[in-house]
């Protein structure tokens, strides 16, 4: 069983940064691929950075060039390095662990972490 942990989230004034970090365990780290989803309040789930196993990483148009995703293979964490933040950022972030069993991709949430942007 995969299992996934977010930490690092807290309330920031508008303009700072914050570093989220996910720590996964129960897989290969080095073959997941890793994404950073977040949840506001009223709205539905939606995709801020992705990266591959490779490396390649994805970012939404909102967070492009203020948000950049990395991963530790030796660490098997994924963080978020978020800076510049808009109070628009306050939601709870969410890290996906993305594992493919005999051609079938399964999923794996943490429990989220709450970052708040105070304006």
């Amino acid at each position: 069983q995969v299992h996934v942990v977010e930490s690092g989230g807290g309330l920031v004034q508008a303009g700072g940064s914050l570093r989220l970090s996910c720590a996964v365990s129960g897989s290969s780290f080095s073959s997941l691929h890793m994404a950073w989803y977040r949840q506001a309040p009223g709205k539905e789930r939606e995709l801020v950075a992705e990266i591959t196993n490779g490396g390649t990483v994805n970012y939404d148009d909102f967070v492009l060039g203020r948000f950049t995703i990395s991963r530790d293979n030796a660490k098997n964490t994924a963080d978020l390095q978020m800076n510049s933040l808009k109070p628009m950022d306050t939601a709870v972030y969410y890290c996906r662990a993305e594992r493919w069993d005999a051609g079938i991709p399964r999923h794996y949430w943490g429990q989220g972490t709450q970052v708040t942007v105070s304006s």
